[in-house]
């Protein structure tokens, strides 16, 4: 990780208030004291566990664990490195950035951005050659016009081994800068040249392009026969799939006031090929929490248009989930006649796709429609069942109004009042409300497995000394007066069982031998994303501030005890370590006599 003046951090984590940077991208809806809580932007969830610290400027997930201060926020929200998400904040907040000295990893991302950008310019440039024939041919048949092919850079990779391996060697790039830009890939099969072949084989390629114009990957459509039909890039440094989406940077300057979220690129690439300049899609994955988040950076509607067949309509409900939990209104589009919007558009024009647009319906008549056909509301049977499936769907909306006006449709079709309809959501959202408070009671009363970390890279070796290490760590951030007492001892970091709390414990020394206080945001800034999230959660426990001092002598004893065991154990003294564990319970048996005496 560059080295970056602590001075830096410290202004910029003043500077930054978290509630404020979180809440762009999470709608906090819920304030107990200091915290404020939303629904995590890390994990999909229903009930909000995600908690911003307005005092200490930092947050924490109690559902998935995730935590940090703003700059541990931005490198997660982002999927940027240490340095581009300081950089992000400083930009934000008016700062220059310091010379670090270092720009090893700033470099490094750059040198596979040239890499991807290249590599796109290669595969554009073969379609004006004998090698880009078939992919001529198929966007001649798939109606993609030229110029729509020169705006998204569309490119061919031949159906040979080396083509783009041995062109990027000629610009200077390295197998392994290929390897890890997911471009080309190791291979000790014959046939393969060196060992190191194209990832892209006679592929119609569509570059995935940021909002800062940057290829960060690619995907690719086959040419001829073979499986899979579509290969996009591995996640790399540069490129998430989940995390970004196909053709948002046209679209986020749509004025359409709205996104149009289809399954393929090529359904994109027809929509904008016709004018309608809002479509994107997600990268050979489900759509995400992560995915649904960006585009309500851009929007406030999201129509879902996916294929007409079943697996659209799963795919469908399972989108309608995601971007609910968004502030964007959610409408569906049925390509009625077609398969997809691509095939409508070839079929019966863009006008009339804008018609079928205007009339996408609200995704809770999408799905109640769903219901009604799949219950077939004929019979008193099905008419109780069809009763009962809407109303769980009813009960997912949270504005009363809305209940209303769509429960009054439910009792129309159902044949019954719509107080019987009111009932039963009532009911239902009573159940749930139940159901998440005795989950929330548990959560809260069960044995706290948080003496190891979630992360099993940052697994402690030594419960009992690390539980010790961790009540230094906790006075010492909560005060750093009782420094005092561990100068005193002459604790080290490297007394420390769990390299993790002796690395937190030695930023905390190195700060108060320079006269100041690392505060929690500063001391997460410095961390791993894993790292951040475990100590953020250890400091968000509760201190008590009646003798510190004392308090944090005897965990350094504790600290000591444990080491004195362990080496005996680890000598092979199985006496000297009887004698360490024996004097360590008579200690907290005359602790505990003592404070029963008191």
């Amino acid at each position: 990780m560059p080295r970056i003046p602590d001075s830096f951090i410290d202004e910029l984590t003043a500077r930054t208030d978290i509630v404020e940077l979180v809440s762009g991208y999470v709608k906090l809806t819920k304030r107990t004291g200091a915290h404020e809580f939303g629904l995590c932007p890390f994990h999909s969830e229903k009930t909000p566990s995600f908690s911003v610290n307005r005092d200490k400027q930092i947050y924490y997930c109690f559902g998935c664990g995730h935590g940090g201060g703003a700059v541990n926020f931005i490198r997660e929200i982002e999927n940027l490195p240490f340095i581009d998400a300081v950089a992000f904040l400083a930009k934000r907040a008016g700062m220059q950035m310091p010379d670090t000295g270092s720009r090893e990893d700033a470099s490094h991302r750059t040198r596979l951005l040239e890499l991807n950008r290249d590599a796109a310019r290669f595969y554009h440039e073969l379609l004006s050659k004998p090698q880009g024939a078939s992919a001529v041919r198929y966007m001649e048949k798939r109606k993609i016009p030229p110029k729509i092919a020169r705006s998204f850079g569309l490119g061919v990779a031949p159906d040979a081994w080396n083509t783009l391996t041995d062109a990027m060697r000629a610009l200077g790039y390295t197998d392994a800068e290929m390897i890890e830009a997911g471009l080309a890939k190791r291979s000790t099969r014959d046939g393969a040249g060196s060992g190191v072949y194209d990832t892209f084989r006679d592929r119609l390629m569509f570059p995935v392009i940021d909002i800062s114009r940057n290829v960060i990957g690619f995907s690719g459509r086959i040419l001829g026969d073979g499986e899979p039909k579509y290969l996009n890039s591995p996640d790399t440094p540069v490129f998430s799939k989940s995390r970004n989406l196909f053709a948002l940077n046209f679209a986020k300057s749509s004025k359409a006031g709205m996104l149009i979220l289809t399954e393929g690129n090529i359904d994109v690439i027809s929509l904008h090929a016709a004018g309608v300049d809002c479509a994107v899609a997600s990268l050979g994955t489900s759509l995400t929490g992560e995915q649904a988040r960006l585009m309500s950076r851009y929007t406030k509607k999201a129509v879902i248009c996916y294929d007409n067949d079943a697996a659209g309509a799963k795919a469908t409900e399972r989108a309608i989930g995601i971007l609910e939990k968004t502030d964007m209104e959610v409408r569906v589009l049925r390509v009625e006649g077609a398969k997809d919007p691509d095939e409508f558009i070839q079929a019966f024009g863009v006008d009339a796709f804008r018609d079928l647009l205007a009339k996408s319906e609200n995704h809770v008549e999408f799905r109640l429609r769903g219901i009604a056909a799949a219950t077939a509301p004929d019979t008193d049977e099905h008419r109780v069942e069809y009763l009962q499936k809407a109303a769980e769907t009813l009960a997912d909306i949270a504005s009363a109004p809305e209940r209303e006006v769509f429960g009054r449709t439910v009792a129309a079709n159902a044949g019954v009042s719509y107080e019987a309809v009111e009932s039963e959501v009532k009911r239902i959202r009573a159940a749930r409300a139940k159901k998440d408070k005795s989950k929330q009671t548990r959560e809260e009363t069960r044995p706290k497995q948080a003496v190891q970390p979630t992360d099993r890279n940052l697994r402690y070796g030594n419960e009992n000394s690390a539980v010790a290490e961790e009540g230094v760590i906790r006075c010492l951030a909560a005060d750093e007066a009782t420094f005092a007492v561990a100068r005193e001892a002459r604790l080290t970091a490297e007394e420390f069982s769990s390299p993790l709390l002796g690395k937190v414990y030695a930023l905390l020394a190195e700060r108060d031998e320079s006269g100041g206080r690392l505060s929690e945001a500063a001391l997460a800034a410095q961390l791993e994303p894993a790292e951040a999230s475990h100590i953020t959660y250890l400091l968000s426990q509760p201190v008590s501030a009646a003798d510190a001092d004392r308090a944090i002598r005897d965990y350094i004893n504790k600290i000591r005890e444990e080491a004195a065991i362990n080496a005996a154990k680890q000598s092979g003294d199985t006496a000297a370590a009887l004698l360490a564990m024996q004097k360590s319970k008579q200690k907290k048996e005359r602790d505990k006599d003592n404070g029963q005496r008191t």
